[in-house]
C-alpha cells in the first residue's frame, strides 16, 4: 500500500482531527519519469477510467482533479483515515493499470507493468475557508502556474480540459449561469463528486474573492 505524508502547516491546527470527515484533503501524486508526459489524450482517458472506478465508493470521493506533466493533483473527501488510505490505494491501482495499458498500446514487446507512482504521496488537510479557496484555485489553475496555457494550441482555452475545471460551478465569470463552458463534442469529463464538505461546497467563498479562470495560483498561502 502506498504511504501517506499528512502535512498540517499551522501548529494551531494540531487540536483538530485531520481525519475528520468534515475536512477535505489536497493530495499530490507524482509519477515516475518512465511514464512520460501525462498531458496526453490516451493518459487522460486512462485516469478518467480510474475516476470512474473510484466513483463507486461512498467513503472516499474525488471532488476535483488536475493532470500535469509529471504529477496529479486531487481534492478528495474521506470519511476517516482508513477511507482516505484505501481510497487513494484503489485510485492508484486503477490508474496504474490503465496508464500502463495506454502507454504500451502500439508498442512492440510485452505490456508495461512497472511502477507508475512512487511509494508515498503528499496529503494536506484543508481546515479553513482561506485554505480551501487556495486549494481550489491551485488545483484547477495549476496549468497556468506551469505555463501550459502559453502553448499556441491552448491559446483559446479558458479552463484546463486536463482537469475537472468544467465541473466547478464557482468561476467568477459564470455569474448566475453555472457550467457555462463546454468542451468539444468528443470530450468526456473526469468523473468527480459534487462536494459534501462545507469548505469545498460553500466555505471557500469566505476565504477571498471569487476565483477567476485567469488567476495564476502561487505556492504561497
Amino acid at each position: 500500500m502506498n504511504g501517506v505524508d499528512l502535512a498540517v502547516h499551522d501548529p494551531k491546527l494540531a487540536k483538530h482531527d485531520p481525519n475528520h470527515e468534515r475536512y477535505p484533503v489536497h493530495v499530490v501524486l507524482r509519477v515516475v519519469s518512465a511514464v512520460g508526459n501525462l498531458r496526453r489524450r490516451c493518459v487522460y482517458q486512462a485516469i478518467r477510467e480510474a475516476t470512474l472506478t473510484t466513483a463507486l465508493r461512498e467513503d472516499f470521493r474525488i471532488v476535483h482533479l488536475s493532470i500535469q506533466r509529471n504529477h496529479v493533483h486531487l481534492l478528495v473527501e474521506a470519511d476517516d483515515k482508513q477511507s482516505l488510505a484505501s481510497g487513494m490505494q484503489g485510485f492508484q491501482i486503477s490508474a496504474a493499470k490503465h496508464l500502463n495499458a495506454a502507454i504500451s498500446k502500439g508498442k512492440r514487446g510485452p505490456r508495461r507493468r512497472g511502477t507508475v507512482f512512487p511509494d508515498r504521496y503528499h496529503a494536506e488537510i484543508i481546515t479553513s475557508p482561506r485554505q480551501a479557496r487556495h486549494a481550489l484555485n491551485y488545483v484547477l489553475g495549476n496549468w497556468r502556474k506551469h505555463k501550459e496555457d502559453r502553448a499556441p494550441k491552448l491559446a483559446d482555452w479558458k479552463i484546463d480540459w486536463f482537469s475537472s475545471a468544467v465541473m466547478f460551478p464557482g468561476w467568477a465569470e459564470y455569474d448566475d449561469e453555472a457550467f457555462l463552458w463546454r468542451g468539444p463534442d468528443t470530450y468526456d469529463p473526469l468523473v468527480v463528486y459534487q462536494p459534501r464538505t462545507w469548505l469545498l461546497r460553500a466555505g471557500w467563498k469566505k476565504g477571498g474573492p471569487p476565483i477567476s479562470y485567469r488567476e495564476v495560483p502561487s505556492a504561497g498561502r
